[in-house]
């Protein structure tokens, strides 16, 4: 039977649309998990601003990140929320140090339930008797838990804190905590607080002389570095510092 036209001319759109989908290229950040709702704008965006790009994004700790990148995890870009991590990436060859650059800077905050009747107006109210149980991070594999110690530390109070530690995993599981009550407060960064402002609120902010500063470096092993160039350009653009301010991050 010999084929119509119409046909041919249908069968061949056909072919060229699942040929354009197979195409389709995926690109690989992973990123801090503060970054989460920032990040998720900036690949939208950056997929519509390039067609057939579909950017997969993936969210934690930025220590267990990079873990997962020096064992193979595909990864095209890393965004870490310290320098430790990224230095930790850097000494495993795990990312192109001449690509590293800083991109956005937060501030650790200490929260509490938004209904709590206790109110911290100084780090030193944690070592009273009502709070029992606080959310933190661990310094060994997460950033904002290594910024908390140090705040603590410079306060003298690490040792009194740390001993009600309710640890979390990254950042989002501190938040989650405070928000549920299932912790009487939790330090978290500025722009994680910003995300529950019904369920949590302020209740000190930690001054820092060493402001908590964001760098993100194409990975070793990325089979689309000038795509992930790309990105990061994306993410360091005026368009793209306006996203990272809406969400409540300071330029670094």
């Amino acid at each position: 039977m010999r084929m119509s036209t119409r046909l041919k001319t249908l069968l061949g759109a056909a072919l060229l649309v699942s040929a354009g989908a197979a195409q389709a290229t995926d690109l690989v950040v992973s990123a801090a998990a503060s970054l989460t709702n920032a990040f998720k704008e900036l690949s939208q965006s950056f997929e519509q601003q390039n067609p057939g790009v579909k950017v997969i994004t993936n969210f934690g700790a930025s220590d267990i990140l990079m873990q997962q990148i020096v064992r193979g995890a595909p990864a095209d870009v890393f965004a870490s929320a310290d320098q430790t991590a990224m230095d930790k990436a850097v000494a495993e060859k795990a990312v192109d140090p001449a690509s590293r650059k800083n991109f956005a800077a937060n501030q650790i905050v200490l929260i509490v339930p938004h209904d709590s009747k206790l109110q911290p107006g100084a780090l030193a109210d944690l070592t009273k008797p009502d709070y029992r149980r606080i959310a933190l991070g661990n310094p060994a594999s997460v950033p904002f838990g290594r910024y908390t110690k140090t705040a603590l530390e410079q306060a003298g109070l690490w040792a009194q804190v740390s001993a009600k530690s309710v640890m979390a995993e990254n950042v989002r599981t501190s938040l989650d905590y405070v928000a549920r009550g299932e912790v009487d407060a939790g330090f978290v960064f500025a722009t994680d607080a910003a995300v529950m402002p019904d369920k949590v609120k302020v209740a000190v902010r930690i001054p820092s002389d060493a402001p908590a500063t964001y760098p993100i470096a194409l990975t070793a092993g990325s089979q689309q570095k000038e795509l992930a160039a790309k990105f990061v350009s994306h993410v360091l653009s005026p368009a793209g510092q306006a996203v990272l301010a809406r969400y409540g991050f300071l330029k670094p």
